[in-house]
């Protein structure tokens, strides 16, 4: 340590970090984790090659019942359904069951 680190106020032992302030290196030492790095890996790998639980089968699906989803339609498909008021999605239901045959 030269003597002028001494003049600054910093002790044989101990470093500046970018605060300024002086740290200790054996309680900066304390502070940081001991991370095992083949342990780690092996953590890392279990993972991503550990087969996920299978969800449980779907509840089946009551006859009649209608799924509710998002659907992105152009603006004038849209007015075109809504124009007559209330009913439009049942409307494009109908439509839609039209142009699969049912």
């Amino acid at each position: 340590m030269t003597s002028r680190a001494i003049r600054r106020g910093v002790q044989p032992g101990t470093d500046r970090i970018n605060t300024g302030h002086a740290v200790c290196y054996k309680s900066l030492m304390a502070r940081t984790p001991f991370r095992d790095s083949r342990s780690e890996a092996e953590k890392a790998f279990k993972a991503a090659t550990t087969k996920p639980a299978e969800l449980p089968p779907a509840a089946p699906s009551i006859p009649g019942a209608r799924e509710q989803v998002t659907l992105r339609l152009d603006r004038d498909v849209l007015d075109f359904f809504q124009a007559d008021g209330p009913g439009w999605q049942e409307r494009i239901n109908a439509a839609l069951r039209k142009a699969i045959g049912k």
